[in-house]
């Protein structure tokens, strides 16, 4: 009888080796085991807005959930119902015009659709111009799919913009694809008005899809409106974006957003899906519908709460001696750990000393190094606790 290795036939895939740790498993780990322990955590971690969603839309949820159509498979790509309502809402709240039928695709979420892009669009030997620091999906989704990673530095003297000029000849020889992020997430920064247009024209002079992440789009606080990068001449030429429920209707268990743009490569990323999922479930697809219909109102009070968080939060945390990167919204601080002191570190004495639980910069890509982000997805009074707790530690 031949011999076999039972512990090499039964290996893992070699890709998920090259991924590196989802940074928010860990974070999740070490504040479950300080809890464990009876301690009082302030969780500023995760993204997850706790605000709850909206009672008109969880009462169409709720109505919807009895209509047996939503028992079965939804469509793939979405109801024309609800493409309908997403090109009604780019139209009206971006002025950007798109084709329901081709131009737009629903997602369980933006983030599934993110990490399939790659495999609609690269293949090995390509490489994926990722912004570092930036949303981990984006590498994690490019190594799954085979292709390479390039880590775009956003540094702070560029106000946490891509330096296109920097890349080197011979990766952008082989780059396919360029992932953007504005309102950014980690670091707040805004994107300024002439900046779409110019990555347009840079990258279809390069033959480079653009994706960009808009799902804080409606978390500008600078005054500015919120932008999309559809809205640049050419963008549809060569580009598709992302939007979400998740932060602005405060929808993160919802599992709902879309992607939408260029109709070719919408159709790789279906193509993708369809052998993987099946579809945005129908009782969703209504509660997304009386959002997009009737919701701005609650965007707005949503927002008017968060951005006073980030405010007050922000010069508390400046009292205390952190240096903050204002940025232009989303519900993230971003700020430069204290003097020697790296981010890692930073973020086990803020879980250790005053039981706070936030993001290590590193956890976005080797350039967020030194940095450490907080979310403000905590109640007023939360909040004056965590900051009372962190004026308290010693550096």
């Amino acid at each position: 009888m031949e011999s076999f290795s039972a512990e090499k036939k039964l290996e893992t895939s070699p890709q998920l080796e090259k991924l590196p740790p989802y940074l928010f498993v860990d974070i999740d780990r070490k504040k479950r085991a300080a809890i464990d322990k009876g301690l009082d955590v302030i969780n500023l971690g995760i993204g997850d807005p706790d605000l709850p969603t909206p009672d008109f839309i969880v009462e169409k949820a709720a109505s919807a959930l009895r209509n047996p159509a939503h028992h079965r498979y939804p469509s793939g790509k979405g109801g024309i119902q609800l493409r309908e309502a997403i090109a009604r809402w780019m139209r009206e709240r971006y002025a950007v015009a798109l084709d329901p039928e081709t131009e737009i695709l629903a997602l369980i979420g933006s983030k599934e659709g993110i990490g399939h892009l790659p495999r609609a669009l690269c293949g090995p030997g390509d490489f994926v111009l990722t912004p570092d620091p930036g949303y981990p999906p984006y590498r994690s989704g490019t190594i799954l799919a085979g292709a390479e990673p390039f880590p775009l530095r956003l540094a702070e003297s560029r106000g946490f913009l891509p330096d296109l000029e920097a890349i080197p000849p011979e990766i952008l020889l082989k780059s396919r694809l360029l992932f953007l992020n504005y309102p950014n997430n980690p670091t707040g920064a805004g994107a300024p008005p002439g900046f779409f247009e110019e990555v347009v024209g840079w990258a279809g002079r390069r033959g480079i899809w653009i994706a960009h992440d808009a799902a804080y789009a409606e978390m500008r606080m600078d005054g500015l409106p919120p932008a999309s990068f559809l809205q640049a001449a050419g963008s549809k030429d060569i580009g598709l974006e992302f939007h979400s429920l998740s932060k602005s209707f405060n929808m993160t268990g919802w599992r709902v957003g879309w992607a939408c743009g260029n109709a070719r490569a919408l159709k790789a990323l279906a193509q993708v899906k369809d052998n993987f999922d099946s579809g945005v479930f129908g009782a969703v697809q209504e509660a997304a519908i009386e959002a997009l219909g009737g919701g701005l109102e609650a965007v707005r009070q949503n927002m008017a709460v968060y951005k006073k968080r980030r405010e007050n939060f922000a010069q508390g945390l400046e009292a205390c001696g952190w240096k903050i990167f204002a940025g232009a919204g989303t519900f993230y601080l971003w700020c430069q750990t204290p003097p020697r002191c790296n981010s890692m570190h930073g973020v086990e004495k803020l879980l250790d000393d005053a039981q706070i639980v936030a993001v290590p910069g590193s956890g976005f890509g080797r350039f967020g190094e030194g940095y450490v982000r907080f979310t403000v997805t905590e109640k007023e009074d939360r909040l004056k606790t965590a900051l009372l707790r962190i004026a308290q530690i010693k550096w």
